[in-house]
Order: structure tokens, then sequence, then C-alpha cells
């Protein structure tokens, strides 16, 4: 797996491990997610689907893109699409995206790197691997996690912010047999390069096999666990959870993930995406690539789109 890691976990900084008096998060839910496809046809798992829109915000939904070993010719990406009142967050794990909007912005996203994308008030967007990778083929495997905006940020001006993979914060695990990986937010101190207008933390983790994983997270933020690869169990009540199943935890002062002594050959660790942020409990419109408060903003930001006021798709 190319997302950035290292080779000796002992020399990095070590997450605390639970001190008397701290709760652990109890598991609410474990989902598991169904798969389907998505734009022209790459393969996606909708990681939250099933769970209430009440425990995931300030998040709408995720997508794992893959794992798939591409042949010459197949890959794919979605054509130009609209998105308004909400960030993606698109995380490549491994493989090559490349991103175009109707601004000017977008750029070229590889093994461990995080574009996060502001859409604000409206832009046209399309995502696609490079030409060379559809001519040869490849692996390609990723997340892309939705953000919902604030009331007053809906209509911002869209920004990008290009997050490299040598800029994510690394961590050990107590007992070093976990590396955590930052990308946005802040896990015991250690910041991700990430800034975001919802307050929220999101990290990638590697748990080798039989190790546990004890991570502190924020009490104002809610916590959800998806495993990417590999199987284990979450919370101390030790539920199961495996490839493509997430759990919606409650609050705590920190979350367990453990990896199983066994694992398979093709995912020889457990790898799980957690996320958190503080809820902004405001009322909710979603409709396709628009994330807005009220049905009549959504109808707005249709008229919007049709009229050509989120831009013209470049030459």
């Amino acid at each position: 797996m190319p997302a950035i890691t290292v080779d000796d976990l002992t020399v990095l900084d070590r997450l605390r491990s639970p001190g008397l008096g701290d709760q652990p998060r109890p598991v609410w839910q474990v989902t598991t997610a169904p798969q389907g496809f998505e734009g022209e046809g790459f393969p996606v798992r909708r990681a939250f689907a099933g769970i209430d829109l009440a425990h995931l915000d300030p998040f709408i939904m995720m997508d794992q893109m893959g794992e798939v070993e591409y042949a010459p010719g197949e890959p794919k990406g979605t054509p130009w699409h609209p998105h308004r009142g909400f960030e993606t967050v698109t995380y490549i794990i491994d493989g090559v995206f490349d991103h175009q909007d109707s601004h000017g912005g977008g750029g070229t996203i590889t093994n461990g790197d995080t574009q996060w994308m502001t859409a604000g008030s409206g832009l046209l967007h399309i995502e696609a691997p490079p030409e060379w990778l559809v001519q040869q083929g490849g692996l390609f495997h990723g997340i892309q996690l939705w953000v919902n905006l604030p009331r007053d940020a809906k209509m911002n001006n869209p920004r990008y912010q290009d997050l490299r993979s040598g800029e994510v914060a690394l961590v050990a695990s107590a007992d070093a047999g976990s590396l955590v990986r930052v990308i946005a937010g802040s896990v015991d101190g250690h910041h991700g390069p990430g800034s975001t207008y919802t307050p929220m933390t999101l990290v990638h983790a590697t748990i080798e096999p039989g190790a546990r994983l004890d991570l502190p997270w924020d009490v104002d933020f809610n916590a959800l666990v998806y495993v990417l690869n590999g199987q284990g169990t979450v919370g101390t009540t030790q539920a199961p959870i495996h490839t493509g199943q997430s759990a919606v935890l409650g609050a705590g002062d920190y979350l367990t993930v453990a990896a199983s002594g066994s694992q398979e050959s093709r995912s020889p660790r457990l790898d799980v995406i957690v996320v958190g942020g503080k809820p902004i409990r405001e009322p909710l419109a979603w409709a396709g690539p628009f994330v807005m408060n009220t049905k009549s903003e959504v109808m707005q930001a249709y008229e919007d789109f049709q009229r050509g006021a989120f831009g013209h798709i470049p030459a």
C-alpha cells in the first residue's frame, strides 16, 4: 500500500494510553457497505449507507473507490458534474487521479495525497485517471468523503487544498503496533495539514496483526470507523468488523480498534479510516450534487447550474 509509511514505527512519537477515568466509546452500530459503480463505471463501496444522517453529521457520505487492478484501457473516471454547498475530500491510497474544475482549479494526486475541494457556491468538476494510466492500466484505490458546510459557509468561493503525503502527521500507537496518519484535525496534539470549515479529524490507521489501537478522540466529535481492508474488532466489547464495514461509535474519550492475529495474504494488515467532527445540527436538504439547508435552495442550485452560473467546461 503506497500511502505514506515508515519502516520502523518506534522512531515516531507515541500516542498516550488511556488514563484513569478516560471512557471508551461504545459501538452503536456496524453496517456493511453496498457495492456499485460510479461515474463512467469505476467500482465503489458506499461506506456509510444505512447510517442515520444524524449520526453522520457533519458528514454526508463516503465512498471507497476500488481497490481495483485495471487492465490496459479499463481505468475510468467521472464526467463533468456540478457541486454546491459542501466539500469533497479525495484521498488516494494507490494510483493516480487528475482533477479539474470550471474555475481553473485542479491538479494530480497520487499515493497518499489528498485533494480537499471546497465546492462552496458552486463549480463544475471532473475526476479522471491520466491518459498514461488508461493506456497501461494499474492499481487504483482511494476514498472520497463529503463534508457538509455550515449555512454561513455554503456560498463561499470555491477553493482547493492539495495535501501531499509528506505533509501528513505520522504517529505510532503506544505499543508501536499501529501507524496513524493524521490528514486533518488533530489526535493527541498531532496536527494534520488539512484546513476545515467544520471542526473535524480524518485519520488513516494501519494496525499490525494482533495489535490494538487506542485512539484518543475529541469528546465533542462523533466517531466513525471504516475498514478499508483486513479484519479485526472495534470497541472494548470487541465487535467483529471486516473489509467494507463501518462502525458508529458513541461518546467517550478514546476509541479502540484491534487487528485479528491472522489476516488474508492480500491484506496482511488492518487498515481503517477514522473520521469524526462536531455536528453542525442545521436542517439538511440533499439532492444529488447539491447539499443545502432547504428544498428551495436545492432548486435554486439546479436553476443556477442550468443557466451556466457554475462556469463552463474548459475547451
